[in-house]
């Protein structure tokens, strides 16, 4: 017989031990936080999908839930400051192209700023107030983290892979995410100010609240996102918006050129303030019945 109470005691365990809210696992596992305080007080437990998804989350195997001791809890980090230098890295490793792995970690407070070839895996862990400083993290995997307050200013995240993770508060400043793709994860509060986006891509997912000034966006898609209180300005060219829903979006003293809104939800929900648009762009607008005030269209060559 399933012990409901003591697997929802696991759950609180685990969680408290990396240091997450329930509101932040909630959101790596796309339910509401009401759901994941059912299971901690037994009331209900989660299916055997979700199961292996909490055990990637919390850095724990399976027997953790069947009451086995011997578990990997062990093995997950306890909280506290950390700084990581050039020379604590492992023999072998400061040179050329590592091959590590630091999944399944609690980083708060930890220092990467100016490390190189970060490029391997930080999968199903916690990562509060780190930075990340003029770091090469180009090819990085992220998958089901939860990132908060942390600062990539400056760094390679170039062709990166961010899925199934919650960013909240993180500063993106003048950061490369060229070819970088973002999937079914929560954006929130983050600053992408001078963030290079050339052909990177956001999907299934939400963006809220996010800084894009001065962001360089360009062949880069939204597929299936959710934008919330989000403004656009400068020049978006060769960028799609496909099967989107927009809340309280603007876009001010914006350029542009060739960029495709097909299949979008709520496009009225778009406000246009001293913008330019090529006749195409305009056209596709106008067929998703977009308010065009505030548009110019402009002839290209």
């Amino acid at each position: 017989m399933v012990n409901s109470k003591m697997i929802g005691n696991k759950i609180a365990e685990a969680r408290k031990r990396v240091n997450v809210s329930q509101a932040q696992l909630a959101a790596q596992l796309f339910i509401s936080p009401q759901a994941v305080g059912k299971w901690e007080r037994g009331e209900s437990i989660p299916d055997i999908l979700t199961i292996i998804r909490l055990a990637e989350i919390l850095g724990v195997d399976l027997n953790y839930f069947s009451g086995d001791a011997n578990s990997a809890m062990s093995e997950i980090p306890s909280s506290g400051p950390a700084v990581i230098q050039s020379d604590d890295l492992p023999a072998g490793k400061q040179k050329g192209k590592n091959s590590w792995d630091m999944s399944r970690g609690n980083w708060v407070d930890a220092d990467f700023s100016s490390l190189k070839n970060l490029n391997e895996k930080f999968s199903s862990s916690n990562m509060q107030r780190c930075k990340f400083i003029g770091s090469d993290m180009s090819g990085l995997l992220l998958k089901a983290n939860n990132v908060a307050a942390c600062d990539f200013s400056g760094s390679d995240l170039s062709g990166s892979r961010i899925h199934m993770s919650s960013l909240s508060d993180n500063i993106f400043k003048n950061c490369s995410l060229k070819e970088a793709e973002i999937k079914e994860s929560n954006i929130s509060g983050c600053d992408f100010s001078g963030a290079d986006l050339t052909a990177a891509t956001m999907k299934f997912g939400d963006l809220e609240k996010c800084n894009m000034a001065d962001s360089v966006l360009n062949h880069t898609r939204f597929h299936s996102m959710h934008l919330v209180d989000m403004i656009f300005s400068g020049t978006l060219e060769d960028c799609f918006f496909e099967n989107c829903a927009f809340t309280r979006v603007t876009f001010e003293n914006a350029t542009l050129l060739n960029t495709f809104f097909k299949g979008n939800r709520k496009l009225k929900r778009i406000s246009f303030t001293n913008c330019k648009a090529d006749r195409m762009t305009y056209e596709f607008l106008k067929q998703g019945k977009a308010d065009l005030t505030g548009i110019t269209v402009v002839v290209t060559s």
